[in-house]
């Protein structure tokens, strides 16, 4: 759907936002060409930069609710140090339940509205941290306050019994 968003603005820009762009875009594009054979390009270019710019775009309806754990230390510093309780999936890339599920959980934490939080860790990357917390199989998410495990699932749940287990862990 993007994509076809995207593709209608660049086919229907009018000659006009081609040969007269903003003061501004045409500025930052011409520091950034230094031949002054390049018109055409600087042109195209700078109608580019004004249609791609942060302020034409329409503010994303829902923040990051989530993060990556990077390694143990930021396992520590963001989930076990945590003020929020956390949620985390560990999850793999070739495990398909996994792909259902993230979506669906991340959903479920953003209907908080900032109440709880979400790490997601991948069991290929940080074996060490999936061995720690008894991960044997995947997708399994442990629900952390405080720095110790309140409570976890192993699999699918639907949307109802996430918001449920979400709702639980917030307390």
């Amino acid at each position: 759907m993007a994509h076809r968003l995207l593709l209608r603005r660049v086919l229907t820009l009018s000659a006009k936002d081609v040969r007269s762009p903003p003061p501004a875009a045409s500025a930052a594009a011409a520091s950034s060409f230094s031949s002054s054979s390049s018109t055409s390009s600087l042109q195209c270019a700078s109608s580019r930069a004004s249609f791609l710019s942060p302020r034409s775009l329409p503010p994303s309806p829902r923040r990051d609710v989530s993060f990556n754990v990077q390694d143990h230390e930021d396992f520590t510093e963001r989930v076990i140090n945590s003020e929020l309780p956390v949620l985390v999936d560990f999850h793999a890339q070739w495990c398909g339940p996994c792909k259902i599920l993230g979506p669906r959980l991340e959903k479920a934490v953003a209907k908080q509205k900032g109440r709880v939080a979400m790490a997601k860790v991948d069991i290929d990357d940080h074996t060490d941290l999936a061995i720690e917390y008894g991960v044997s199989a995947v997708p399994t998410v442990i629900a952390i306050r405080g720095g110790d495990v309140v409570d976890h699932f192993v699999g699918i749940k639907d949307d109802d019994e996430l918001d449920s287990f979400v709702g639980k862990v917030i307390g």
